[in-house]
């Protein structure tokens, strides 16, 4: 059985092609989605990765959580189905209500873009089984609104529940508790905003650290 992950496409995605690599690479077969078609094409998983939807007008996100496609991804989601949000695409779990919380400007205002470590603070979720607690990866990010906030309930809430998945070494962004990444309830939702789909070779670099993520969800799906 070979797995199937949808890549979404809005207008102003610029990492479909990057996370559909990364989907390739950890060997399940990449499906297009279309921001437009409310279908998810009977796929196992799906990832909703980064760029500027629709521009980022409003806010970054919150024009995309109205896309036909979303409405199929909400649904699915609730039935458990694994979800990947990377960036934007994170930004757009958390407009939907997928995943607590918000994504604002960067402290200092600035767009941030370079290698960070990051540290796997919790494998039980769909999208970090693969790592172990406490390891450091190496994936770029790249934000301008990459600050993750919260109120103090609903970060304790993620603190005690387990649900932080990522945290920064040295946080670029100012986010709330070193948050770079969260779960779901259920842990099957996980969005981050640095980008795995950009780790995924040793030659290109800056580490093969973000296929974890890849290879977790299909573990899942594949003993399903």
């Amino acid at each position: 059985m070979t797995a199937r992950v949808g890549v979404i496409t809005f207008p102003g995605t610029l990492d479909d092609i990057d996370a559909a690599r990364a989907v390739r690479l950890a060997g399940a077969e990449a499906v297009a989605l279309w921001h437009a078609d409310a279908d998810l094409k009977n796929v196992d998983a799906v990832v909703v990765p980064g760029g500027f939807s629709y521009g980022d007008y409003l806010r970054a996100g919150a024009i995309a959580k109205f896309a036909p496609v979303m409405g199929e991804v909400v649904r699915a989601a609730g039935q458990g189905m694994p979800v990947l949000g990377i960036c934007n695409g994170f930004q757009v779990l958390c407009e939907a209500g997928l995943l607590p919380g918000a994504l604002t400007r960067n402290v200092g205002l600035h767009f941030v873009c370079r290698d960070i470590w990051l540290e796997v603070a919790s494998n039980n979720s769909a999208w970090t089984s693969r790592y172990e607690p406490g390891a450091d990866i190496l994936i770029p990010l790249k934000s301008g609104e990459g600050r993750y906030v919260a109120s103090d309930k609903v970060l304790d809430e993620l603190e005690g529940e387990g649900r932080i998945v990522f945290r920064y070494r040295d946080n670029p962004n100012g986010s709330l508790r070193n948050i770079a990444g969260v779960s779901s309830a259920n842990g099957r939702v996980v969005g981050l905003m640095p980008h795995p789909e950009h780790a995924t070779e040793a030659l290109t670099g800056p580490s093969d650290d973000g296929l974890g993520l890849f290879y977790s969800a299909l573990d899942g799906v594949l003993s399903a």
